[in-house]
């Protein structure tokens, strides 16, 4: 008779190594000159192109903070501001816009600054993308630009005085910026392998399930598949006989988990680039949520606003003030000062509360 040793041998846990965050050195100047490029722009444009939460992120920042026009103090800034055509049917502010989504995509933004022979006035701002722009610097300082000329296979140089340039979140003694996908390329490269996987899912929905047949013969399996896949794919009623097989549904999980773990990476993107989503779409946002978020952004947008404005007089010896959009800080002390009822945090909520 056989006999069976149940014997369990002894197996060590399963050691998981602690996490360790990669550690990330400055690029800086090194006793001579510096040449930066900016090697990851296409990729950076790549995403913002082709993943919707960076797009909408991107967009709804610059929007936020530059959507809503510009004030002048001096009649001749105004002058030149307002005949700025960029590349052709630009606007200044449109020029703006496009400035802020690639400085936040990149880390860096460019625009060359045309001026009249005199050097006086300045006559356009044309953009220039960042993958066609290398920074030459020494001893932490900017010397020049080079921007890459296709026809002639050279990098001709751009002065500073020419070249209007900011920077995403430059931190330390750096070169360049911080682009915002570099913090959250993992997060979306989950988002959109989840959204590939629920497509797979849900094109599977088409199929009635699994068929199990009462018959071992190909020949009758294969004409009785071939009949059922072309009933699925027009809508077709499929008629089979009694007793003959049976088709049972798929077996897998609800669509609510993955469909959660997509939501939740999206709202994760859209708080690490730094706007609230519901400052791009009110849905699922409640009246609080909102009012609460748009206050909380108003400084973020405001920032981006007095970066550029400091960057122009720095830069271009012009004033200007963006517009900023309606606050709702004064209507939402308002409604506050109109609860003469309540007070800011009612006994109920100071109270404790245990459910048993």
């Amino acid at each position: 008779m056989a006999e069976f040793n149940t014997t369990i041998s002894q197996v060590g846990l399963t050691q998981i190594p602690d996490f360790i965050m990669a550690a990330k050195l400055l690029d800086v100047d090194g006793t001579g000159e510096t040449v930066t490029y900016f090697e990851n722009a296409t990729k950076n444009q790549g995403y913002y192109a082709n993943d919707p939460i960076v797009n909408s992120a991107a967009n709804g920042m610059a929007t936020w903070a530059f959507g809503r026009g510009v004030e002048y103090e001096d009649p001749t800034t105004k002058a030149e501001f307002e005949h700025f055509s960029g590349r052709g049917n630009d606007t200044f502010q449109t020029l703006m816009w496009n400035h802020e989504v690639m400085k936040l995509i990149v880390g860096d933004a460019f625009m060359e600054i045309v001026r009249a022979k005199t050097g006086d006035v300045i006559l356009n701002l044309v953009p220039i993308g960042p993958e066609r722009v290398r920074i030459i610097s020494k001893n932490g300082r900017i010397l020049r630009y080079e921007v890459w000329n296709s026809d002639t296979g050279k990098w001709p140089t751009v002065k500073i005085e020419n070249m209007y340039h900011t920077s995403n979140k430059r931190i330390g003694d750096q070169i360049h910026g911080t682009s915002q996908i570099d913090a959250l390329r993992d997060t979306i490269d989950a988002r959109q392998e989840a959204e590939a996987d629920e497509r797979v899912i849900k094109h599977r929905d088409k199929a009635l399930g699994i068929v199990y047949y009462k018959t071992n013969n190909e020949g009758s399996i294969a004409t009785a598949n071939a009949a059922i896949t072309e009933g699925v794919a027009n809508g077709d009623m499929i008629g089979v006989k009694d007793d003959t097989l049976r088709i049972e549904p798929w077996a897998g999980r609800s669509s609510e988990d993955r469909q959660a773990w997509i939501q939740s990476r999206e709202n994760f993107a859209f708080a690490t680039f730094g706007i609230p989503r519901n400052m791009i779409t009110s849905d699922g946002t409640s009246e609080v949520g909102g009012i609460n978020g748009h206050l909380i952004f108003e400084q973020t947008y405001g920032k981006e606003q007095s970066d550029e404005e400091a960057a122009i007089w720095n830069q271009m010896a012009r004033k200007v003030k963006f517009n900023r959009p309606p606050s709702l800080a004064p209507k939402t002390q308002d409604n506050q000062d109109a609860n003469t009822g309540t007070t800011t945090i009612q006994p109920s909520e100071a109270t404790p509360s245990v459910n048993r």
